[in-house]
């Protein structure tokens, strides 16, 4: 493969890295004074969608079957609608270095569910880094002393370990519809059938929102997640999938953590404790062991 392709393709996916790292600040700055989750929910799934569908205009046509268009719409409902109510809840009560540091053990739980939907065999290796990944979510949920739905920290997080959840069964889903057609076609109708899903739960809130008390800066921020987060940082990783492997794609969703703790150190906004380690290093040795490959 031609080297500087091989670049381009790690420098696609360090700016998306950079992006994803960002947004978890970002869209916590949002969150309450000038959106709620709900709202900001509805504006990201109906900004998508019609950016995936305005690019899909330049694409050739591709027509989706009844069954796989079924299992979209199923996987939009698990991976888009519910992934994202969670993951802004989630993050609008918990810190962005907790909900980024739960994200990581996404790969643990594709792992147990592709052991249930699709029987694919789980060895002894595997249920360790289960077993290690989920005592780093416990200590990271559990880590302010306070084991009550009303702290926040506490529902926060649990929100986000959910969020990881639903989203890990969108992937399961969504993996073989992958197989059959384009990125941008199989977005589009997710989006489409996410944001149909999204409506009912977020409309009488979006209903509401202040559009007058919006800053410069809360227009930028809401570029950011709804363009260059959900569109932009998407297409840099499509386009690195087609010079480099699925598995080095997928290593640099654990560089978020890290991006989004110096984040924290440089603007000052959250100390990193002692906790946070403990979780980290559980949680990606967990997801080490349930990714390693088992020898011929």
């Amino acid at each position: 493969m031609n080297s500087g392709k091989s670049l381009k393709a790690h420098i696609s996916l360090g700016l998306a890295t950079i992006i994803f790292g960002a947004n978890y600040w970002i869209s916590k700055g949002l969150m309450p004074d000038y959106v709620n989750p709900q709202q900001l929910v509805l504006m990201r799934v109906v900004g998508a969608s019609l950016l995936f569908w305005g690019l899909s205009l330049f694409r050739p046509h591709e027509k989706v079957s009844e069954p796989d268009m079924k299992l979209i719409a199923l996987a939009a409902l698990s991976g888009i609608t519910v992934n994202q109510l969670l993951f802004f809840i989630g993050l609008d009560l918990s810190t962005p270095v907790d909900v980024a540091i739960l994200h990581v053990s996404n790969p643990v739980f594709v792992i147990v569910i592709a052991a249930l939907m699709i029987k694919e065999r789980v060895t002894w290796v595997k249920i360790v880094g289960i077993a290690l990944g989920a005592a780093g979510a416990v200590v990271l949920i559990t880590y302010r002393g306070e084991i009550s739905f009303t702290s926040d920290t506490f529902t926060g997080n649990l929100m986000a370990l959910f969020n990881t959840l639903a989203y890990a069964f969108y992937l399961v889903l969504i993996k073989p519809v992958m197989n059959r057609y384009s990125a941008i076609t199989v977005m589009k109708w997710a989006f489409l059938f996410g944001t149909a899903f999204s409506i009912p739960l977020t409309l009488s809130s979006a209903i509401n929102i202040s559009f007058e008390d919006y800053t410069y800066y809360t227009w930028f921020a809401l570029f950011f997640v709804i363009v260059v987060t959900t569109f932009m940082a998407y297409l840099f990783t499509t386009y690195a999938l087609k010079y480099v492997d699925a598995g080095v794609v997928s290593y640099y969703i654990y560089l978020q953590p890290i991006m989004v703790t110096i984040i924290a150190i440089i603007i000052g906004s959250q100390i990193f404790a002692w906790q946070h380690a403990l979780a980290a290093a559980l949680i990606f040795l967990g997801v080490y062991l349930v990714s390693k490959k088992r020898k011929s």
